[in-house]
């Protein structure tokens, strides 16, 4: 008579292939039962005729072979196809992870206060724009001699100029002698635009005329647009120079972008104050086209740091207005940036669609523009920042991680202590960024 178990009885899989469903939820057991059903067939029994060995036994084989799951754990005697499928679902969540991390990491601060070093080339926009390249020709280029070459600006407004310098040097960095042959400024056109006439520039190794040093090297030569024939000119002036370095001739060519329109001029004193735990400079503006209007300021801390960018992007009238530069509390704080904080060479323009150029500059206020108060590290806020936009994306990527824990639960219960499943925003070792 078959004696009772506790828990009803004990139910076996059906003849044949087992469904897919019952597999995945008595795997170990099948397991054990293939490899017992194998070994029965060679004559090889895992139950000894004392019966004292168990089911147990078949643990340390099934254990020498499983693969191991890199940062959950081992998975004990998976087959490939369950390995593979873990592995996926485990990569599914680090990256679900991983999008929703860099999402809130990459928006703790507004888009109008970042973090200067994720723009390099925005620290210092009023400092020359210098190359070094080889020297070309009309064959190609010739490498055994190396052109350094700069321009003061590459946008220019009315009563603006730009200088031009370049220089010759040998393999070695000593310099060599260069001799300017021919050089013009000319306006590109397009369509049915005006042409202008060329324009000549003056280059010269004399200390004069924008040379910063007689005898150095550096050729120099300097165009004002408004003191010429571009006055009226609207966009892109070409500076072609032809020039030789002993018997060898070259050419290069320098590009600017100018426009001949005012559509707003600085209008008084800035300010600052001290608003929602945020830092904010009010520059006035008189407005004389309407617009969008693109305004960038360059902050730094009173040890001469530089560590914000400020900007301001918004649709302002015509007539007296106020521009908003916001240095964010929680930036100040990451930043460690020591008070008072300084405003500096401040650019703004008018966004100008469908047509090139595609802006109209304001006069640009170079240097130091104004120092705040010296304001109480208390009163600069700690919090994110935070937005309608920010919480739905946030929201969203929140759920694709939930999703993609689950789903790796449901594969792999055991691992639901594992720092991957516990932590948001873990990374190798169960560490938190």
């Amino acid at each position: 008579m078959p004696s009772k178990r506790p828990g009803g009885p004990r139910r076996t899989p059906p003849p044949g292939p087992a469904p897919a469903g019952w597999l995945r939820r008595h795997w170990p057991a099948a397991l054990a039962l293939a490899l017992a059903a194998g070994l029965a067939a060679i004559g090889v029994s895992l139950w000894p005729a004392s019966g004292d060995a168990s089911v147990a036994a078949v643990a340390p084989v099934a254990r020498a072979s499983a693969p191991a799951w890199p940062g959950v754990g081992a998975a004990p005697g998976l087959p490939a196809p369950a390995a593979s499928q873990l592995q996926q679902l485990r990569s599914q969540l680090e990256e679900a992870d991983r999008a929703y991390c860099d999402y809130r990491d990459n928006t703790r601060y507004p888009n109008a206060s970042r973090p200067i070093a994720e723009h390099p080339d925005q620290v210092y926009p009023n400092r020359p724009v210098a190359e070094a390249h080889a020297m070309r020709t009309d064959k190609g280029s010739d490498s055994s001699v190396q052109l350094h070459t700069s321009q003061s600006r590459v946008f220019m407004a009315p009563g603006e100029s730009v200088t031009f310098t370049l220089k010759a040097v040998d393999g070695a960095g000593a310099t060599l002698p260069l001799f300017v042959t021919r050089s013009a400024a000319r306006g590109l056109t397009y369509g049915a635009s005006r042409p202008v006439s060329p324009v000549t520039l003056q280059f010269g190794d004399d200390g004069g005329k924008g040379d910063a040093a007689a005898g150095d090297g550096t050729h120099s030569a300097t165009l004002a647009p408004t003191q010429s024939g571009f006055a009226q000119f609207n966009g892109t002036i070409r500076t072609e120079i032809s020039y030789n370095v002993g018997d060898r001739s070259g050419v290069v060519v320098f590009d600017v972008i100018y426009t001949p329109e005012v559509p707003a001029t600085w209008s008084g004193p800035v300010r600052d104050a001290l608003e929602n735990g945020s830092l904010v400079y009010y520059l006035k503006a008189e407005v004389r086209k309407a617009g969008r209007y693109v305004v960038s300021g360059r902050v730094d801390d009173a040890k001469g740091k530089p560590f914000a960018l400020a900007s301001f992007n918004e649709l302002l009238p015509a007539g007296p207005n106020q521009i908003k530069l916001t240095v964010f509390g929680k930036l100040i704080g990451d930043q460690q940036a020591a008070l008072p904080l300084t405003l500096r060479d401040v650019d703004a323009y008018l966004l100008k669609e469908d047509t090139d150029p595609d802006r109209a500059l304001m006069p640009r206020l170079e240097g130091t523009v104004h120092v705040s108060k010296s304001y109480p590290a208390t009163g600069f806020a700690d919090a994110e920042w935070q937005s309608e936009e920010r919480n739905r994306y946030l929201a969203e990527l929140g759920r694709d991680v939930e999703s993609a824990k689950q789903g790796l639960l449901k594969v792999a219960p055991e691992q639901a202590a594992s720092p991957l499943l516990t932590q948001r925003c873990a990374r190798a070792g169960g560490a938190k960024r």
